[in-house]
């Protein structure tokens, strides 16, 4: 009895068809799935006292509620909904695929409506580390020529040498004197690692020279240009739309204080593909020119308090939350060109729940005055205000490498969010 080979085959490659359909299909459900997951945020803002319109529009119900004994609101998120709620106060919305299925929890929160002047204007940024910042270890010689790392085991780059012996460190210089005084006995040092207060005890050697040294790199302070991106009605501003980070670490910079300061913007490298531009600024590091004080330094940015009189005023606009973007045109604030003008672009995508707050908006500067000053969005311009309707929404935060008229922006209730 025979075999045919070509049916036995044409089986074979029927069962592979089928696999990869079934494959197939399951890989698009989890992609549809993660989409309508990323489509409801997990945390929505509405302002209180007018009406919020929220367009969703996935397959699914929710019920809203502040406690789950109170009574329960019953909402269709395949249609726009209107939310409106007299005072600020915080609710829960349970969400359901296809009205049964559990899927996800948000928050909703109600605040307060405010105003804010969209600055855009450059400033000199100097902050001092709360704590000598270590940057990083390293092994030097000691007095017979040999190889040693007193630091290599007990400190690692990111960590704040907070106190030395018990008593505080003033700043770099004392660090490095109070080692070099130390006659070669054990020190104790307290270190802040990850937010934990550790105290590790090192021991200093001598160099070739004659020096007790610990072995390591340190720093106690950053400077640099930034964008400013709003003033509130009291003087607190927001600038930057992101942290401050060590450039050695790259971990956010925990501050003691520093200040904002005059700048002026003496020359614009053009950013091109591959190559980002930048801003280049004489900054004028004086209490004569200081403009006010840092107080924070987060993710979302930094924020602080203006003098009465370190800036013009300007006009105050609403906010507009992210639920009020869309797709289209919009405008960014710059002072770049010497004067404060309104430069055009695009909003691209709208990412509300997107794992990294600082990207929730993707532009495309459209403006040609500024394409022919700057080639799009260069460094230094971080902190930019961006316009849509007459509503504050968010700040530049990013420019793509390999195409700097493209960006990434902060949604402005991130950083409302973080300045309080």
């Amino acid at each position: 009895m025979g075999i045919n080979r070509a049916s036995v085959q044409g089986k074979k490659y029927e069962r592979f068809i089928y696999i990869m359909l079934i494959i197939s299909s399951f890989s698009l459900g989890l992609f549809w799935l993660w989409e309508v997951w990323r489509k409801i945020p997990s945390d929505i803002n509405v302002k209180a006292g007018s009406n919020q319109e929220i367009e969703l529009l996935v397959p699914a119900t929710a019920r809203i509620y502040k406690n789950k004994e109170d009574q329960m609101v019953d909402l269709d998120l395949s249609k726009e909904i209107i939310f409106y709620a007299k005072a600020e106060d915080t609710y829960t919305m349970e969400v359901s695929l296809f009205g049964f299925i559990p899927f996800k929890e948000t928050s909703v929160s109600v605040i307060k409506d405010k105003k804010l002047i969209p600055a855009g204007t450059p400033i000199g940024i100097f902050v001092e580390t709360d704590g000598i910042l270590v940057i990083d270890t390293g092994s030097f010689c000691d007095l017979e020529g040999k190889k040693v790392n007193p630091s290599g085991d007990s400190l690692e780059p990111g960590d704040y040498i907070q106190k030395l012996n018990g008593e505080k460190i003033i700043d770099k210089e004392d660090l490095i004197k109070r080692i070099s005084e130390c006659g070669g006995q054990d020190i104790l040092l307290e270190i802040n690692r990850e937010e934990q207060v550790k105290t590790i005890s090192v021991t200093p050697i001598q160099n070739e020279a004659g020096e007790y040294k610990l072995g390591i790199w340190v720093r106690d302070n950053a400077q640099g240009i930034g964008t400013l991106t709003f003033i509130d009605e009291e003087g607190n501003f927001g600038a930057l739309g992101h942290g401050i980070n060590d450039v050695d670490t790259a971990n956010l910079m925990e501050l003691k204080g520093g200040g904002l300061y005059k700048t002026d913007i003496i020359s614009i490298t053009k950013g091109e593909g591959g190559k980002p531009g930048e801003l280049t600024g004489v900054i004028a590091y004086s209490e004569k020119y200081k403009l006010g004080t840092i107080y924070c330094n987060s993710v979302e940015g930094i924020y602080g308090k203006l003098y009465p009189t370190a800036l013009d005023a300007g006009e105050l606009l609403p906010i507009g939350l992210r639920q009020e973007i869309k797709k289209g045109s919009a405008q960014i604030v710059s002072t770049v060109s010497g004067k404060k003008e309104m430069y055009d672009i695009e909003i691209i995508n709208i990412y509300p729940d997107n794992d990294n707050v600082n990207r929730g908006l993707e532009i495309k500067v459209t403006d040609p005055k500024l394409l022919e000053l700057t080639g799009g969005i260069v460094q230094g311009m971080s902190g930019s205000p961006i316009i849509q309707d007459g509503k504050l929404v968010g700040a530049v935060t990013h420019v793509l490498v390999n195409d700097p008229t493209r960006g990434y922006g902060i949604f402005i209730e991130n950083m409302l969010e973080a300045a309080d």
